[in-house]
């Protein structure tokens, strides 16, 4: 090999080999020793230990690659020249790409940091909005079933003969409506066997003054859907729209999937809208704030009077199937 390549070789050498020394001494100080004083910081330690390092380092690289050369690099002039100058770039850089790797570090750290913080807040977002949603369906829970038993005390003051088989289809219906009620989730496929339940249960207490249908795609079955949504709706359209009618009327309740949302409409001919304002209810109200906890505010609840009476009653939400 020429000698100018072998010099170089040896130059490359040497400078890989003091780097390696260099950066066993920083991780060394970065975990040993395992406590410091607290006016001492760590990086000041490892700073001061690379730059400490540094001739060792350089006299270890020397002896190492000049091992059976005559003369001995430190009565060699030129050799010499080289280890002081080795040393005193060292010196001079080593510090500095210390502080650098610490600042980098150190920047890692804090967006490493920063990370867990968005990931922490946004599980106690997520927690937040499960316990608000779960005192809202708490809240929904006793307005059904009093509004429900209230029918029935109803027939029972009436004496009515529907009582006793109301009574019993109302038993029938909270066996299985009642679980469900503190369920996270629930899918539209429930949520239909739930309002059928009712309309028939309210079907039996006034057979000649409530009819309903309910159609649904085959697309929105396994659809999800917040508990109570549907029902309350019907429940409304039941309790202020037929009940309060001379003649009754009709109920029908549909539900489809057009362009990734699902549309889920209550059509009621009872006796539309309150006249006092554009205040809802205490279910509706309910209604509207579940729907924008659940969907993260992608969700409307629409509602319009029909001619010559009636409501319309439209929910707009994301078509996202449910995960359990």
């Amino acid at each position: 090999m020429p000698g100018w390549k072998l010099s170089y070789a040896l130059l490359w050498g040497r400078f890989l080999f003091v780097g390696l020394m260099l950066l066993l001494t920083f991780g060394l100080f970065e975990v040993w020793p395992a406590r410091l004083p607290t006016w001492f910081a760590r990086w000041a330690l490892q700073v001061l230990a690379v730059a400490f390092a540094v001739p060792f380092a350089v006299f270890a690289a020397y002896s190492l690659t000049t091992i059976g050369l005559q003369p001995s690099w430190w009565h060699d002039a030129d050799r010499l020249s080289g280890f002081g100058g080795m040393t005193v770039l060292g010196l001079l850089s080593a510090p500095w790409i210390v502080v650098a790797a610490l600042l980098r570090q150190i920047r890692g750290e804090a967006e490493r940091q920063a990370l867990a913080f968005d990931l922490e807040r946004s599980e106690f977002e997520r927690q937040a909005l499960d316990a608000r949603l779960r005192l809202l369906q708490a809240q929904i829970e006793p307005h059904f079933l009093f509004n429900t038993l209230a029918n029935v005390r109803e027939l029972v003051d009436a004496r009515s003969p529907h009582a006793s088989s109301v009574l019993d289809s109302l038993i029938a219906y909270l066996r299985a409506a009642v679980p469900r009620l503190h369920e996270p989730a629930s899918t539209l496929a429930q949520e239909l066997d739930l309002v059928r339940a009712y309309l028939e249960v309210m079907h039996m207490r006034m057979p000649d003054r409530l009819q309903f249908t309910l159609h649904a795609d085959d697309a929105a079955l396994p659809l999800f859907c917040p508990p109570m949504t549907l029902l309350t709706l019907v429940e409304n359209a039941v309790r202020h729209g037929i009940d309060p009618a001379e003649d009754g009327g009709r109920v029908e309740v549909r539900v489809r999937v057009h362009e990734g949302r699902c549309l889920a409409s209550v059509i009621d001919t009872g006796v539309g809208l309150a006249p006092v304002g554009n205040s809802l209810g205490t279910g509706l109200v309910n209604l509207r704030e579940r729907l924008q906890l659940a969907f993260g505010g992608d969700a409307q609840l629409r509602l319009s009077a029909l001619e010559p009476h009636g409501v319309f009653a439209e929910l707009d939400f994301p078509a996202i199937r449910n995960a359990t």
